[in-house]
């Protein structure tokens, strides 16, 4: 069996679940990854960025889409010493303006992905991958980048079965 991380940027604080604003604690994303942390061997590094994005949904989403436009790449609270260890990189993260946050950005950036297996999945409230199996292709090439699974935010906390799958579909379970 490959050994796997699980590389995550995930935001609690005021979200948007279908149509409404609410605070939670725990982001979406987080919560998909203690799911699949709960069914497969893997280790796990949450990206967090060093000036967090404001705990306001709508100044967040505002601040998201300045750094987008101007391609910024936050600077990270830490980033792992190596990922040479790994095989395969589960990379989850919420949609922010069709793509990955630009702390994901930051992560990716920083390593050889070469020879490696990547697999998004990306929590979003209808807008599914957008292009960010195009963005992580684009960024990390030499790595094999598969299908990403699609997880509704909302119910991040019901969706152990398709991660199920989808884990198993890519040979992890």
């Amino acid at each position: 069996m490959s050994k796997t991380l699980i590389a995550y940027y995930s935001r609690a604080d005021e979200n948007y679940f279908g149509g409404a604003m609410r605070y939670v604690k725990v982001g979406n994303t987080e919560i998909v990854c203690s799911i699949m942390k709960e069914l497969l061997p893997a280790d796990s590094f949450k990206i967090e960025m060093k000036n967090p994005y404001s705990p306001v949904y709508m100044t967040c989403i505002e601040e998201a889409k300045r750094d987008l436009r101007a391609k910024a790449r936050p600077e990270l609270v830490s980033l792992p010493d190596s990922i040479d260890g790994y095989d395969t990189i589960v990379l989850a993260y919420p949609n922010y303006w069709g793509t990955m946050p630009m702390a994901v950005f930051s992560f990716l950036e920083h390593y050889d992905f070469s020879g490696k297996t990547i697999l998004p999945l990306c929590t979003n409230e209808g807008s599914g991958m957008g292009g960010s199996e195009r963005d992580i292709k684009r960024t990390c090439p030499g790595a094999t980048v598969k299908s990403g699974l699609a997880i509704t935010g909302s119910s991040a906390a019901d969706s152990k079965e398709a991660v199920k799958r989808w884990l198993s579909a890519n040979g992890l379970l």
